[in-house]
């Protein structure tokens, strides 16, 4: 709460409102928001190739004044332009799971996503030691946490796998699962003999999941992707997913609000902070701290 009595405001603008994953930032945000008796303004585009409504959700939040803004952008450089105007305005900005191309920002509070990546790329080099034939499904150009992820990879891949063979590494898969299930099933066409692929983010493992199942190659061809959606683990039970590497929403949306206040209030803030990642196989789904992990307290957060 300000000096003067009033609620601190806080806009928290995800890159979209879809994904399971953009639900625990929501509730991490909310969570933070109560221990520090601010009001959490929610909203994003519903879709994640929605730059332009974006930069309209920054700017109407930026013309009202708020004290900080807590966002995740959708395109590294399109948005720095509006966040540099709300700063100009006085409204602390705090970037969460993707950077961004300015120095405007009070702190950059994300998994660290070439880390990430090359986390994916050792599993893969442990599941093929003497080579095999691997293929990179990006997500959409423009998307910092995504390219750094698949960066991660393929640099990490060289180091870990050197007797792997990258096949294709250029397609995108585009936002939507639907996109991904067609952009993958083009690439499984095109190259039927592939033996391990990585996935940057929840939409392209689920496309392409999807698309190994219909071609009846789930679990014969290795998929290993990125965050902890209820298909991807149902998948990872299973055996058709090799493993998912899952970050800490809650935590990005939590350590977002806290940090954007802390920044409000004057105190001193760290440039960057690491929420961290971690590779998640069937074999251990049902260790506590990864239990915690994977199923965020949404629940309490989003309908008390």
């Amino acid at each position: 709460m300000a000096a003067d009595g009033k609620k601190r405001m806080v806009a928290v603008i995800p890159k979209g409102t879809i994904h399971e994953f953009w639900k625990s930032v929501h509730a991490g945000a909310v969570k933070a928001g109560r221990e520090e008796d601010a009001d959490i303004l929610w909203q994003g585009p519903a879709k994640e190739d929605d730059r332009t409504g974006q930069i309209e959700v920054v700017q109407n939040f930026t013309s009202r004044g708020l004290d900080a803004i807590v966002l995740a952008p959708l395109d590294d450089k399109a948005l720095a332009r509006p966040v540099e105007a709300a700063v100009k305005r006085g409204i602390k900005v705090v970037i969460i799971d993707s950077d961004l191309k300015s120095k405007a920002m009070s702190s950059f509070v994300a998994t660290d996503n070439y880390e990430a990546g090359r986390l994916a790329a050792k599993r893969m080099g442990e599941l093929f030691p003497e080579g095999g034939r691997i293929m990179v499904m990006r997500y959409l150009e423009g998307s910092a946490s995504n390219a750094n992820r698949e960066n991660g990879f393929l640099d990490g891949l060289k180091e870990s796998a050197p007797k792997c063979t990258v096949i294709s590494s250029n397609q995108h898969a585009g936002v939507t699962a639907e996109s991904a299930l067609k952009t993958a099933q083009n690439l499984l066409n095109r190259f039927p003999k592939v033996d391990g692929i990585f996935t940057p983010n929840a939409p392209t493992g689920f496309g392409m999941l999807r698309a190994l199942q219909i071609s009846g190659r789930a679990g014969k061809v290795k998929l290993i992707a990125f965050d902890a959606t209820e298909p991807l683990l149902n998948a990872l039970e299973t055996g058709q997913v090799a493993g998912l590497v899952v970050q800490d929403p809650f935590l990005m949306g939590y350590l977002g609000v806290k940090i954007a206040l802390a920044a409000v209030r004057g105190e001193t803030v760290k440039e960057r902070i690491d929420t961290g990642a971690r590779f998640i196989t069937a074999g251990n789904l049902s260790e506590p701290e990864v239990v915690d992990l994977i199923k965020p307290p949404l629940k309490k957060w989003l309908e008390e």
